[in-house]
């Protein structure tokens, strides 16, 4: 298990920084605009971490595990991308559903950010993966 120790911390890595961008810098005004009433003022970095922790070992066991001894990254981009596309429309649709005028919109932008986030962060992880262990 410690031969996919680097392919999670990059992962963890990338993913952690792209969410980073993504929230503090491109989707901030639509997440306030959509649901501010309900943001707090400063994240649980302490929960943030945790959801970081347990997500990123999702993509490893579903997406980067199963995929470890293909050369390519497409099968474990696919692979992370749908894992991506389930947890978060689990979480978006969830909202839907319960939450008062919880916007449609940002729904279908979180999930397809979800999506794309969880492919290539894995997919770089497993290129660390490849390059570590020998696999041209």
């Amino acid at each position: 298990m410690l031969k996919f120790l680097p392919a999670y911390l990059t992962t963890m890595i990338v993913m952690f920084v792209l969410d980073i961008i993504w929230l503090s810098m491109i989707a901030q005004p639509i997440y306030q605009q959509g649901i501010g009433h309900l943001m707090a003022a400063k994240p649980n970095l302490a929960f943030a971490g945790l959801f970081y922790l347990v997500y990123v070992s999702g993509l490893m066991w579903f997406a980067l595990m199963p995929n470890r001894h293909h050369r390519g990254l497409k099968n474990t981009f696919v692979a992370a991308a749908t894992f991506g596309f389930f947890v978060y429309a689990s979480y978006d649709l969830t909202n839907l559903a319960l939450l008062k005028d919880w916007p449609l919109s940002l729904s279908l932008i979180d999930i397809t950010w979800g999506t794309l986030l969880s492919g290539v962060s894995a997919s770089v992880g497993k290129w660390v993966f490849n390059r570590m262990n020998g696999i041209k």
